[in-house]
């Protein structure tokens, strides 16, 4: 944990952990939220996992989406990370693969907010109305 030198580092460190903390009791109604889940094997770190991970938790917070962020392992797409799985509400879970900082943008306005699917979805079984 980094040294807290100024009391904007103290808010900052706050808001982080405030974040945090909601989505571990959003955990409580997972069901109910918007489900992502990172791969988190040595491959997905090594690709930049946890870096995908840290942006996602702030993004989602800073726009006040209710969601539920948890870490898993392999999901068998070592080839395509960073890999996350992103489930809506009442609907099955997509994987997307290769999700750096831009895509998770990506798939964060397009797919969580407006719902629709967003290319690079593994696997490749799945199409958007753009790529059939």
């Amino acid at each position: 944990m980094a040294k807290v030198k100024t009391l904007e580092d103290l808010k900052r460190m706050r808001e982080s952990l405030q974040s945090e903390l909601s989505l571990r009791e959003n955990s409580d109604t997972p069901e109910k939220l918007v489900q992502i889940k990172v791969s988190m094997a040595t491959c997905g770190i090594a690709s930049g996992a946890k870096e995908t991970m840290s942006f996602i938790m702030e993004e989602l917070y800073r726009r006040k989406i209710d969601a539920v962020v948890t870490q898993t392992g392999c999901m068998g797409y070592c080839h395509s990370e960073p890999t996350i799985e992103v489930q809506l509400p009442g609907a099955d879970p997509v994987v997307y693969g290769n999700v750096k900082k831009e895509r998770a943008q990506l798939i964060i306005d397009q797919h969580i907010i407006a719902g629709k699917l967003v290319d690079g979805i593994i696997p490749g079984i799945y199409s958007t109305p753009d790529n059939k």
